[in-house]
């Protein structure tokens, strides 16, 4: 796997349809209605791994308000430990260990939670292909450990800081009511990116 292309290919792709990213924007910051921005998200891996580079479209809002609430409960079944151990810090805020041990497992776990949700698209976003941990592993060996962890480490941090830098910039600016526009396409960019190259990975 070629970690530099899959980046630079995935930080262009959510520039290919400006309405649809805008689009995005808007929707995840709908309750209940950002469901269709989760199940995007899998429509993206989907139509990757079909061989398409444009952008899919947002037709079938109840298949993708489906996958959405599928996604969310993969999402969830992978974020049980880590929050386990961010409760207990609440509840033993004393304690510097938990916090560590929370922010650890959840690191530890994404690595196997990106390949999840890829699979789980692979399978037309059945559930239970997201945490069949053998396909998952295997698919990983298939790219190469280290190839994996390399791209893994450049996509979090990108995803992080990228982040911290939109929900900063967004906050400061909404005081001039430019803070808006910043967090709809700075957070629709990222989840279109992210999901691009979760899917070149897996297909690689």
């Amino acid at each position: 796997m070629n970690v530099n292309r899959n980046i630079i290919d995935s930080l262009r792709y959510p520039l290919k349809d400006w309405v649809k990213l805008i689009l995005l924007g808007i929707i995840l910051i709908i309750p209940v209605v950002n469901f269709i921005g989760l199940g995007y998200y899998l429509r993206i891996i989907k139509s990757t791994l079909a061989g398409s580079d444009e952008l899919p479209d947002f037709e079938g809002v109840g298949e993708l308000f489906t996958d959405g609430i599928k996604f969310l409960a993969v999402c969830m079944i992978y974020a049980i430990l880590p929050l386990l151990f961010y409760a207990l810090s609440s509840a033993f805020p004393g304690s510097a260990t938990l916090p560590i041990m929370a922010t650890s497992f959840a690191l530890i776990i994404s690595i196997f939670a990106y390949m999840g949700m890829a699979n789980m698209a692979f399978h037309g976003s059945e559930i239970g292909a997201g945490l069949r941990y053998g396909e998952i592993l295997d698919r990983i060996a298939a790219i190469g450990w280290g190839s994996y962890i390399l791209w893994w480490i450049v996509l979090t941090l990108i995803i992080t800081v990228a982040g911290f830098i939109i929900g900063v910039v967004g906050g400061i600016l909404l005081f001039f009511v430019l803070g808006l526009p910043v967090v709809l396409l700075g957070y629709g960019y990222l989840m279109i990116f992210h999901a691009r190259s979760v899917a070149l990975t897996f297909a690689s």
